[in-house]
């Protein structure tokens, strides 16, 4: 076990992680972060930011998290590329626990994110960025007059697919049963929509194309029939997982795993423990959302720090 117990240690190095390691470090806190082996969050999988300020002609993924990292750092936040194994947050200082060695802090902020949901075709990741997404706010604006497929019946899906229409000529909604899980309201809206044609019994088999996506196969699992579609985009709507799964039964999560934070702030249910980004947002889902929270929980373990001193 470490002797030193660190004032902040965070965990995950997207827009949120970073940002609160950016405050941190600012305040003097010289956090520690646990960047996991997959750094960066799920902006490393995105070829084209548009809608980050400060980027007039936008940026790429990766690289908007590279200058965040190499800000962060500037400022004396040191990094560990491993994953946590374990969290004790039932007494103070808290342990995380990282391969056999135990490190000890006073204030945790976590900024784990969430993974969206795939369907593990093979041709998923290897499109992932090139025709292939899981958030038309984020993409939409790449498929201009283009024809779009949205897969998913629920809330997330019928939003996706009434965004995509300000860009794309055609988007079809394709959903394996035979109605929607989404509410009433958004299911009317997609059904009504003149842009929007909807498919019922209908899988995603298979994305084809060369270095972008050009057509799609569909199964339909009433008529038994197979058929290929030609298709400029694939956005994939069926959920988020929190990554959360290190801190149940410690934090107070909603049913899916999101961690539930206090009021305005970034408090959770254990005092010196704040949740940022898109661990704790099912909502909005956006690099500058999730960076905003991250300086809330910076600020917000900073405060308590102060509060805890006097």
């Amino acid at each position: 076990m470490s002797e030193t117990i660190e004032n902040v240690i965070i965990m995950g190095s997207g827009p949120a992680g970073l940002t609160a390691a950016i405050y941190a470090a600012r305040a003097n806190l010289n956090p520690l972060m646990f960047e996991g082996e997959e750094a960066g969050g799920q902006l490393m999988t995105t070829t084209e930011v548009e809608n980050y300020p400060g980027f007039k002609d936008g940026i790429t993924g990766p690289e908007l998290m590279d200058v965040t990292r190499a800000q962060a750092e500037r400022f004396g936040t040191r990094f560990i590329m491993k994953n946590v194994n374990k969290v004790d947050l039932s007494k103070q200082p808290f342990k995380v626990m990282v391969g056999d060695k135990t490190y000890l802090t006073k204030t945790l902020i976590i900024s784990t994110g969430a993974t969206a949901k795939y369907l593990g075709l093979e041709n998923e990741k290897k499109f992932l960025g090139r025709g292939v997404s899981a958030c038309a706010t984020c993409d939409g604006a790449f498929f201009r007059d283009m024809e779009c497929a949205i897969v998913g019946g629920g809330d997330t899906a019928m939003e996706e697919a009434l965004f995509l229409t300000r860009f794309a000529s055609k988007v079809y909604v394709l959903h394996r049963r035979e109605d929607f899980r989404a509410s009433k309201i958004m299911s009317d809206r997609v059904k009504a929509h003149e842009k929007i044609e909807v498919m019922w019994n209908t899988e995603l088999k298979d994305i084809m194309g060369d270095d972008v996506v050009k057509s799609i196969k569909i199964y339909n699992n009433k008529t038994d029939e197979t058929k290929e579609m030609k298709m400029d985009g694939v956005f994939i709507a069926i959920g988020h997982k929190p990554n959360t799964e290190v801190f149940e039964g410690q934090l107070t999560t909603d049913d899916v795993g999101y961690i539930l934070t206090e009021g305005k702030s970034t408090n959770t249910n254990i005092p010196g423990v704040f949740a940022s980004g898109d661990v704790q947002d099912s909502n909005y889902r956006q690099a500058i959302t999730a960076a905003g929270t991250g300086c809330m929980a910076a600020i917000d373990a900073e405060r308590w720090l102060e509060n805890q001193e006097h």
